[in-house]
């Protein structure tokens, strides 16, 4: 029986989760010929390890920081991909590639009870995951308004995307009542947990819902701050599961257990984070 291999290639990649999920999806559907591993790439060798994992048979890999805009040049990016500027997925057979964070989150909000067609939206950072936020969000119809700690670089990303977003101020877009705000940056992340991407000196809006695509902590400072104001917080985990569903279904052609996927997520989450306090 043929083996069908998988990967993710970054550098590092020893912190992804991805193993975890897909192994735990091949398992729960039986596909017991079916494997999912690291693949450490260093950048400087992305085309050639590209081609060295299409010669031995790979069928597919993820790809993480910092290689997902270099990989760019060397495949086949989709109408996504390109407007986003970065890939996440790509199938090795035809080298075509897609970016799975949009249909990640934007699933993860629907999964969550969030609509946000014609809501507004507070989108904090400007970096590859906010283009990603706000190209979903602009596809919903969502109101949206860019915050970022340098103005122009959220000017240049909403132009890139040749989408209807509005770089702002932080007052400025809190003066528009936002429904929700999502957290696009890396602040809060382990192992700066005491950090917040929201200002001390600015009053958090009372009953607003927050996404934080901050996945470990589980729960982050923003999220606490969110809710000690009478709103509601998301956490990223689940973008993370849903986005690799996404990815597992190009490559196998099967529905996947997202659940069974988020649950490998988090168990291997807290077994790192339990390890860390002992």
């Amino acid at each position: 029986m043929a083996t069908y291999r998988l990967g993710v290639i970054g550098w590092p990649v020893e912190h992804s989760l991805s193993p975890a999920m897909h192994n735990a999806a091949f398992q729960a559907l039986g596909m017991d010929n079916w494997q999912y591993e690291l693949l450490p790439v260093p950048p400087d060798i992305v085309r050639l390890a590209l081609r060295e994992f299409r010669n031995h048979g790979y069928v597919g890999v993820n790809v993480t920081v910092p290689l997902k805009e270099l990989v760019m040049p060397h495949v086949r990016p989709d109408e996504r991909a390109q407007a986003i500027g970065a890939v996440n997925t790509i199938t090795l057979r035809d080298l075509s590639a897609t970016n799975t964070d949009v249909p990640g989150f934007m699933d993860d909000l629907k999964a969550n009870g969030v609509d946000v067609a014609g809501k507004r939206v507070i989108v904090l950072g400007a970096g590859g995951a906010a283009r990603a936020a706000v190209y979903g969000l602009a596809q919903a119809g969502a109101v949206i308004a860019v915050v970022n700690r340098t103005p122009e670089r959220a000017e240049q990303m909403v132009e890139a995307l040749k989408v209807d977003a509005m770089p702002m101020t932080l007052e400025a877009a809190i003066r528009v009542r936002p429904d929700l705000i999502v957290n696009c940056t890396s602040v809060g992340m382990w192992p700066n947990t005491n950090a917040s991407p929201w200002p001390a000196d600015v009053p958090f809006p009372e009953g607003v819902t927050v996404y934080d695509m901050v996945y470990r902590p589980e729960r982050t400072r923003f999220m606490a701050q969110a809710e000690a104001a009478g709103g509601r917080a998301i956490g990223g985990l689940g973008m993370l599961a849903r986005q690799g569903a996404a990815a597992f279904e190009i490559w196998t052609g099967k529905q996947a257990p997202v659940d069974v996927m988020l649950n490998a997520a988090r168990t291997v989450l807290r077994a790192r984070e339990s390890a860390e306090k002992t």
